[in-house]
């Protein structure tokens, strides 16, 4: 399959000139990572936070550097490839957080002493300042505001959460926690507070693992997500 059309920069939706919540996600981002797409969208597509990104790269640098949700050469065209696949035309594509978490910085706990100095993060050493960490629990509720607002804003007929972080976040919003993410894919999740249904499906980075031993092959797992967005009205 070639690669999916990469966004026209004009379709980001920058909610904030800057943000300042997360002293750690500040201190590792190079740039906040927007949502992007139609803002009278089907679906919106929520991931769990950009990774580090690839500036090397020719155009899917990630939104780290981009500024924009699902531009990475890994998750961010495998997702959109699956939504191709689906035809899903009109889709708007963010995270849960929006900047780049790195394992080599994290926030201080409270009441825990400053390794790091006196910024209010810890850096750590031996970590790759590349790789991703968890977003902890303060930054996700810091940026839940922005994507609650995205989702009003957008008034999709259903909400496309790829993975266990982003389906987690989610729900947060109808205080509900995730025991077994697995038990959650596919089944569609009311959710009355955001006032759209949630459908909960594998991360891209894991449905090689996962697909089959939740029983689908690839073609059948595919069809019975797009089974779920057309009964949701969300194929157009």
């Amino acid at each position: 399959m070639p690669n999916p059309d990469f966004p026209d920069p004009a379709s980001s939706n920058p909610l904030a000139a800057e943000c300042l919540r997360c002293p750690a996600l500040v201190a590792a981002r190079e740039r906040i990572c927007w949502g992007v797409g139609p803002r009278d969208a089907s679906v919106v597509v929520v991931g769990e936070a950009p990774a580090a990104g690839e500036p090397d790269a020719d155009r899917w640098q990630g939104g780290n550097w981009t500024g924009m949700a699902y531009t990475g050469r890994r998750s961010g065209r495998k997702i959109r490839e699956m939504c191709e696949q689906l035809s899903l035309e009109e889709a708007y594509f963010t995270n849960a957080v929006k900047c780049f978490p790195s394992a080599a910085i994290e926030p201080v706990e409270t009441g825990r002493e400053n390794a790091g100095g006196t910024d209010g993060i810890d850096r750590i050493d031996e970590a790759d300042e590349t790789d991703n960490r968890e977003p902890t629990a303060e930054e996700r509720a810091n940026c839940r505001p922005y994507l609650r607002r995205e989702i009003e804003e957008v008034g999709p007929a259903c909400v496309l959460a790829t993975g266990g972080h982003a389906t987690r976040s989610l729900l947060a919003v109808e205080n509900r926690t995730v025991e077994s993410f697995l038990d959650l894919i596919l089944e569609v999740q009311d959710c009355p507070t955001l006032e759209v249904p949630v459908l909960p499906v594998l991360h891209p980075s894991y449905q090689e693992v996962w697909i089959s031993r939740l029983g689908y092959s690839y073609g059948g797992y595919i069809e019975a997500v797009r089974q779920e967005l057309r009964a949701l009205g969300a194929l157009r």
